[in-house]
């Protein structure tokens, strides 16, 4: 019996390439270097092709299989049919996780940020700074329709973020102006710093009054106040923040938020064994 050549030929799924059996010899931490890649690109969307894949990595998709299938048997990521979209996998979060195990303030912080989200009736976060940006650990969600969300794992500039200038006004000058070297100050709003000189001035007002204020310098129509958590040596290593639509969060308000945000700081700073700096 003859096979009609204009059939499909079956055997190789669609979420598979051409070349899938291809065992060409790699090095070990090149390899390692691109699966990672893959999976901050999966982190970052709600899904991807294979061929999305390999486009947004720039690299060939038979490389980018073999990855995919190896990051798969350890559960980093997931195929999901129909579509064949990948997912990052149940094991990414595990792993996600043990970050978050590493450090108590995450566990302590809860407690004060439900009392902060029920006392200002505003979502309330936790970040850190994490490659010169800001890192949310951790949200608790306000009950309004409309809100903030910053989901854990989110990374944002820290010069237009509460939590970022809390960070960077208790930072040394030497430490600020390295982090704003690497990274800049873009300009998200008419209403972003995005000059040195006006940052600097920026991050004096916060240490007077003992926390920062985002006036819908990343997004406008949203305001943060945050306020940052200290170590045992006095350092700033974590902010907890408020964030919500500029119409609830008025400037007029600011004082007495920002009173309560610094307390609720303050209170994950004592849980966590921290210490306030001396004047």
């Amino acid at each position: 019996m003859t096979a009609d050549p204009a059939a499909p030929k079956p055997g190789r799924p669609r979420g598979r390439p051409k070349a899938f059996n291809d065992k060409t010899d790699q090095n070990t931490v090149q390899a390692l270097d691109r699966a990672l890649g893959l999976l901050t690109h999966l982190s970052s969307t709600p899904g991807m092709t294979l061929s999305e894949l390999a486009s947004a990595s720039g690299q060939a998709v038979a490389t980018v299989y073999r990855a995919l299938v190896t990051l798969q048997a350890h559960g980093m990521v997931e195929i999901e049919d129909p579509g064949q979209i990948w997912h990052i996998g149940s094991g990414a979060f595990r792993v996600g996780s043990a970050f978050l195990r590493r450090t108590k303030v995450v566990e302590r912080a809860r407690q004060p940020m439900d009392a902060l989200m029920r006392a200002t009736g505003e979502t309330a976060n936790l970040g850190v700074e994490s490659d010169d940006e800001v890192l949310f650990l951790s949200q608790v969600e306000t009950h309004e329709a409309i809100r903030a969300f910053f989901p854990p794992g989110t990374k944002g500039p820290m010069h237009v973020s509460g939590i970022g200038k809390a960070l960077l006004a208790w930072y040394p000058p030497d430490r600020v102006a390295g982090i704003v070297a690497r990274k800049g100050l873009q300009k998200f709003t008419s209403l972003s710093i995005t000059q040195d000189f006006s940052l600097e001035r920026d991050l004096a007002r916060t240490r007077e009054r003992g926390y920062s204020i985002d006036d819908q310098e990343r997004a406008e129509g949203m305001r943060c106040i945050a306020a940052p958590v200290f170590n045992a040596y006095g350092e700033a290593v974590a902010g907890l923040s408020v964030s919500g639509p500029a119409f609830r969060v008025s400037l007029s308000e600011a004082a007495r938020i920002g009173a309560l945000v610094r307390r609720a700081a303050d209170q994950v700073t004592e849980a966590t064994g921290g210490v306030p700096p001396k004047s």
